[in-house]
């Protein structure tokens, strides 16, 4: 007989366990978006299990979860590191992100409507609100909410999954030059740049639009490395 959910082989606690290495991964991810852990940083599993209440199980699979997100590098018998992007790794990131982009903007004009609109919308007005309370951590979440949502409506799930698995070094890329909007008015005008053209309508605007948005952005992430190496 095949097995089930209900056989003891899968059990209640293994449920919970998992539940727990997520959230000490959560918690590990927000923490290395705010700088609490810098790039190079050895994370200790024994004080983490100490400070999160935990023991150290969790911990150690939430490191490997996040190293298989590209967030923490490995070495044998020294633990997990944070990852350090140098300049070449940043713009393959952006490279790809740009590609990805690209095609769900030419998807998404040709089915966007009111409602499309409105959800980007609505999107834009969070963002502003998040960089108006300064929060670095929320201000990433919000903004790559709006890509995600944008590459959601084209309607191509498998261009969906790339995005989501991208999203985890883009965190770290955006994460590694701390203020990334300081004026909460730079936020909405670069983003409603992106819905401008595409109620225009015209393939060649929306293909400028985002070029620009994603090169603005990949050139002050590989700016800030630059200036923030020794």
């Amino acid at each position: 007989m095949p097995a089930t959910l209900s056989d003891s082989a899968v059990s209640s606690p293994f449920i919970q366990q998992r539940n727990l290495v997520e959230q000490v991964a959560d918690y590990l991810t927000q923490s290395i978006i705010n700088q609490r852990f810098v790039p190079g940083e050895r994370l200790s599993e024994v004080q983490l299990a100490r400070d999160l209440g935990v023991s150290r199980a969790p911990v150690r699979e939430a490191a490997r979860l996040l190293e298989s997100r590209g967030l923490l590098v490995s070495q044998p018998r020294r633990g997990f590191f944070v990852r350090a992007l140098d300049a070449a790794e940043l713009g393959d990131v952006f490279d790809l992100r740009l590609c990805l982009e690209r095609h769900a903007m030419q998807r998404l004009l040709a089915r966007y409507d009111a409602e499309a609109e409105r959800a980007l919308h609505r999107q834009v007005e969070r963002m502003c609100e998040a960089a108006a309370r300064d929060s670095e951590s929320r201000k990433i979440e919000e903004d790559l909410a709006f890509h995600r949502l944008m590459i959601d409506l084209a309607g191509n799930r498998r261009l969906l999954k790339a995005f989501d698995d991208l999203a985890h070094e883009l965190r770290l890329c955006i994460a590694l030059i701390g203020k990334t909007h300081a004026d909460p008015d730079s936020i909405a005008t670069s983003h409603w740049a992106l819905l401008e053209s595409l109620a225009s309508g015209r393939e060649r605007r929306c293909r400028e639009a985002i070029d620009y948005h994603i090169g603005v952005a990949r050139d002050y992430v590989v700016q800030g490395i630059g200036e923030t190496s020794p």
